[in-house]
């Protein structure tokens, strides 16, 4: 096989990691979206909280002896998830419930404005510079012959695809088999018939809320540990990215955020790989406003139906 599909092969790989974990963050935007009608756009600093909880956890089980890589990785799961959903719970019921019902552009403003105070209190509180995480797993297999150039996949990049795998069956079993799937469907169908037939729909919400924190601090770890690098900045672009992701596939279609997450993944590396770093965020956006043209719902979007 010839170099240059070996190197296509890397430039895959390495969008399809970065693609799954916009798909985690893009969760979190479509089901709010899905089911209020609202953009979260605190989610992002949610991730990047996610990553620096995951430091702290490792650093702190380091410090005390605890040098164990796979009790290291599920505790800082565990924990991110834990604090990250506490502050997905907090964020509906400060920055959106109360405004619930109003103007929609309120409720934007509010998501702005809880982001930018996320994001300063996390840069107050570690500073604004890089921290350098941890590297808890190096080495990988080559793909192809030792001699000239050969592709990689990294045991970080397996454990990204394998994990972000089983989240998204996870969420798509209990979406489609739990009760409180059921009524997450339902409220994304109709929030107000859903109320009136007894469905506490407030507690719907505010569980929504705590899913998508929950998937962004799974992103948060893994692209922590994948770059090895965290700042109190990370949470916009990565946001924005997820957002632009989100609306890519279908902005309220849970299939159409993992497909537009890989997409942009690709799209990105793709571009990186060929052309030049410089032109990945132009080609992503270029690529979105092209989508969009054609499909002014996304790839799996539908349209919205005005209900009556």
């Amino acid at each position: 096989m010839p170099e240059s599909l070996y190197y296509l092969i890397q430039q895959l790989i390495n969008g399809l990691t970065v693609g799954s974990t916009y798909a985690l963050i893009a969760i979190g935007y479509t089901m709010v979206y899905g089911i209020i009608g609202m953009i979260n756009f605190a989610h992002g600093e949610v991730y990047m909280i996610g990553s620096y909880i995951a430091f702290i956890v490792i650093a702190a089980l380091a410090m005390f002896g605890i040098e164990s890589v796979p009790v290291m990785i599920v505790a800082a799961f565990a924990i991110s998830m834990m604090v990250t959903s506490a502050y997905g719970y907090s964020i509906e019921r400060v920055a959106y419930r109360p405004l619930r019902g109003g103007n929609r552009l309120i409720p934007l403003i509010s998501a702005i404005g809880m982001s930018i105070f996320l994001q300063n209190l996390v840069r107050i509180a570690q500073g604004s510079r890089d921290i350098a995480m941890p590297t808890l797993i190096s080495g990988g297999v080559d793909i192809g012959p030792q001699e000239g150039f050969h592709a990689t996949l990294s045991y970080m990049q397996m454990i990204i695809f394998v994990v972000t795998l089983i989240t998204m069956t996870l969420l798509t079993l209990f979406i489609s088999r739990s009760r409180m799937g059921r009524a997450c469907r339902a409220c994304a169908e109709d929030l107000k018939m859903t109320n009136l037939l007894g469905i506490n729909t407030n507690a719907v919400i505010a569980l929504t809320f705590v899913i998508g924190a929950a998937l962004a601090a799974v992103a948060g770890v893994l692209l922590g540990m994948y770059y090895g690098v965290i700042n109190p900045y990370i949470g916009f672009m990565a946001g924005l990215k997820a957002f632009t992701a989100a609306v890519l596939g279908g902005i309220g279609s849970i299939p159409g955020a993992v497909l537009g997450g890989l997409l942009l993944g690709v799209t990105e590396s793709i571009t990186a790989g060929y052309f030049s770093t410089e032109y990945k965020d132009v080609v992503a956006f270029g690529l979105l406003i092209l989508i969009l043209l054609f499909r002014p719902s996304g790839i799996l979007g539908r349209p919205e139906v005005e209900k009556v």
